[in-house]
């Protein structure tokens, strides 16, 4: 039998935290389900459901998988690979993954994205040549406002953005971890590169990474990414709202995520900063809105 856990996740590393570390002393496998996952997906619901962090503390977890999958199909080979690495391969770990309950289209699964899947990110959607490129990075649902946000810079700037959808920054965190222990134990031989950085070697221009989840979580990848990397996330108390306005309050909505693009741009020399000034102008966003962090 496999044991499957759902509940809000907020309630979940938080007020479970011990049993958690308990499970691994007890070497338990299994999934938990995070349902209702985030800060802006469970609407009108209050703080204390809107779960920014567990993500963050479930990366400290040893034995735990903790991914966040913005599609079925993601869920699903999640699932399976969970199932062969805990029952068939017997390997003492458990899954922690993350589930939404906002409604939107379900798309057709790209050839060969299994393995990204697992390992914690694939790419979604290549834009191909441009005189300015951006990657944008996406978890879980606001990866349906970081496609959003290619449309606009594509449309309204003449911006070419590739998108990534990361199922896991955890996951790509202890991957580069690896790398750059086994890197620094064999110094004399030819430096591997993280897994992150073999998915962008020949994809050019900043990072801007965008999730449901506090800054630090996508901030885990920082050590990993020789460039520019502006990450978005859901800071501060928050409120209890739609979604879109939750996302606005937040600063992680597509207008925001193509702001920032355009900044790294401008910080990388390559857009005048006119063109931040003219985005925030045509996107409605108030420079002088209060801070989420503050509020």
């Amino acid at each position: 039998m496999v044991p499957f856990f759902t509940y809000y996740s907020m309630f979940g590393f938080q007020r479970v935290g011990d049993l958690i570390w308990a499970a691994g002393d007890m070497r338990a496998r299994g999934f938990l389900i995070g349902a209702t996952a985030g800060r802006t997906t469970l609407e009108g619901e209050g703080l204390q459901h809107q779960d920014g962090t567990s993500l963050l503390s479930a990366s400290t977890v040893p034995n735990c998988r903790a991914y966040d999958p913005a599609f079925g199909y993601e869920m699903a080979v999640i699932i399976q690979h969970g199932m062969q690495e805990m029952y068939a391969e017997e390997k003492d770990v458990f899954y922690y993954v993350m589930a939404m309950n906002e409604r939107y289209t379900q798309p057709a699964m790209p050839k060969g994205v299994e393995e990204g899947i697992i390992k914690g990110m694939y790419l979604f959607s290549d834009a191909g040549k441009a005189k300015h490129k951006v990657q944008l990075f996406g978890s879980g649902t606001i990866l349906n406002e970081v496609i959003a946000a290619a449309e606009l810079l594509r449309k309204d700037f003449e911006i070419g953005a590739d998108v990534w959808s990361v199922t896991s920054f955890g996951e790509l965190h202890r991957d580069g971890v690896e790398v750059e222990r086994a890197n620094m134990l064999s110094a004399d031989k030819k430096p591997a590169l993280s897994y992150v950085e073999r998915n962008l070697k020949d994809h050019k221009g900043p990072v801007i990474a965008a999730t449901d989840y506090v800054r630090a979580y996508a901030e885990l990848i920082r050590p990993y990414l020789q460039r520019t990397y502006v990450t978005l996330g859901t800071d501060g108390f928050g409120r209890s709202d739609t979604r879109e306005k939750l996302r606005r309050f937040f600063e992680v909505d597509r207008y925001y995520i193509a702001v920032a693009a355009i900044y790294a741009l401008v910080k990388d020399g390559e857009l005048p900063a006119s063109q931040v000034t003219a985005a925030m102008k045509k996107y409605g966003i108030d420079p002088k809105k209060p801070n989420p962090v503050t509020v």
